[in-house]
């Protein structure tokens, strides 16, 4: 888990880089700062597990599987990328590895999520789908009306709930009337469970809960996680809404050094393997980056194919 939150971290770090250089077209939505979470819920699921990532959650692609090589091409919009360069970074998917593709409806793929756990539970098959999505688009009917199907039905479905306080630029007290997403899983018959999304340990043994709960038919778990994001909205938002002094304390609270203060004091970090691990995760990036400038351009006679209608 410790390596997967340093390849986040350099992976996003990298291609905030290109994009600041001109080198990367498509947008950028940074997760840095929220690695915890999607690596903590991420680790303990099964290659036939479905999940429904967000436009912040490139961790969930890197544990489920999907090569660097690949996301980096996705985000230089070349033939090698997910897409095959026909859509934007943002709309990338992994269909076989269970990846749903982003929609730029966010929270979308909550409803998404719901099918597939509904597929699952129909077919007999003993996995889960997972969603991500932001606190903001827990205002949307499609987050509703998703709980609320899950919930009557009793789903293996888990709604993950990345609160960074701001959807966009809207904070969260004029964002909803509560403090807590989670609450509203009551109202819909299953548990609504709330943790610290810069504890990777919080949110892996919340995680662990939440998946017994839906492999033994027991439903559905909404999962809160209290996080902050870094950057802005995308690398184009300056976020000026919010303060200084927010910014920095959220920043003490870096899920990785506090993470490396566990492994240190458990005798399982070492000055030597965190350097070893760190240079791992440069030269997957590197490879990822040289990989995607050197990989052709998507060919204009294939604009018309992959088109459905």
């Amino acid at each position: 888990m410790y390596y997967l939150m340093i390849l986040s971290r350099t992976f996003e770090e990298r291609v905030s880089t290109l994009y600041k250089q001109g080198r990367i077209q498509a947008g950028v939505f940074s997760g840095i700062g929220q690695e915890a979470i999607t690596v903590g819920t991420c680790y303990g699921l099964e290659d036939e597990d479905f999940v429904g990532p967000a436009h912040r959650d490139l961790g969930v692609f890197l544990v489920k599987g999907v090569p660097p090589r690949a996301i980096m091409a996705q985000l230089y919009g070349k033939a090698e990328g997910l897409s095959r360069g026909k859509d934007s970074a943002l709309h990338a998917g992994e269909p076989e590895l269970n990846v749903f593709g982003t929609t730029s409806m966010l929270g979308a793929q909550i409803c998404v999520t719901a099918g597939a756990a509904l597929a699952f539970k129909m077919l007999g098959k003993p996995h889960v789908a997972v969603c991500y999505f932001g606190e903001g688009a827990a205002s949307r009917g499609d987050f509703h009306e998703a709980l609320n199907f899950a919930g009557v039905h009793r789903l293996p479905a888990i709604f993950i709930c990345e609160n960074n306080f701001y959807a966009y630029s809207t904070p969260l007290n004029l964002q909803m009337a509560i403090d807590d997403v989670a609450d509203r899983a009551a109202g819909y018959g299953f548990a609504g469970k709330v943790c610290s999304g810069n504890d990777i340990l919080a949110v892996w043994h919340t995680m662990r809960e939440a998946l017994y709960r839906a492999r033994t038919g027991a439903g559905p778990t909404l999962v809160e996680c209290k996080t902050y994001r870094w950057h802005g909205h995308s690398e184009h938002d300056k976020a000026m809404y919010r303060t200084e002094e927010e910014y920095i304390e959220w920043k003490s609270r870096d899920p990785i050094p506090s993470y490396e203060v566990y492994l240190r004091e458990k005798k399982l970090l070492t000055a030597a393997i965190k350097e070893d691990l760190a240079r791992q995760a440069k030269d997957v990036v590197a490879d990822a980056v040289e990989f995607a400038e050197k990989s052709p351009d998507p060919d204009p006679s294939e604009a018309e194919t992959d088109v459905f209608s």
